[in-house]
């Protein structure tokens, strides 16, 4: 019988703890805001932040946070979704879990009717980058703060 795949769970008073426990590794924590940061910022940004546990085998493994809807401009000119927060534990690194967060935001975009997954990172050799290249995403040329701006076509 094949081992079960990975899946995502809402935030719960009954996983909260194993959400909050989750680390990067220490090279990646500028690169990455901590899971509590995410989960203030999903408190204050109701019905567009999307958090998540990723959990395989009953373990957390990583969490995620995607946006639906973000007024982007602060105008509302435009509207975008896509991945706000990627977050795999420090030893669960290397397994397909980023994959796998990507596939199921993507999934979840497509259900509620969009066609662009839209991701920002942090620019540098430490930094993300190569990850999403190598997933499809595209460097729009602009910026979001500090970081890079990548977009993937899900039409």
């Amino acid at each position: 019988m094949p081992a079960p795949a990975p899946r995502l769970e809402e935030i719960t008073p009954h996983n909260i703890d194993a959400a909050l426990a989750l680390r990067v590794r220490p090279d990646q924590e500028h690169a990455v805001s901590p899971v509590a940061k995410s989960l203030a910022e999903a408190y204050v940004h109701p019905g567009v932040a999307w958090p998540r546990l990723i959990v395989d085998s009953g373990r957390p493994v990583g969490f995620l946070m995607a946006f639906f809807g973000i007024d982007w401009n602060g105008d509302g000119t435009l509207f975008r979704s896509g991945l706000w927060r990627l977050n795999i534990d420090a030893g669960q690194q290397g397994r397909g879990y980023g994959r796998f967060a990507v596939d199921a935001v993507a999934a979840e975009i497509r259900r509620r009717g969009g066609d662009h997954l839209h991701v920002c990172w942090h620019p540098g050799p430490d930094g993300p980058e190569g990850f999403y290249l190598g997933l499809g995403f595209r460097i729009t040329g602009e910026t979001s703060g500090d970081q890079t701006v990548g977009v993937l076509d899900l039409a």
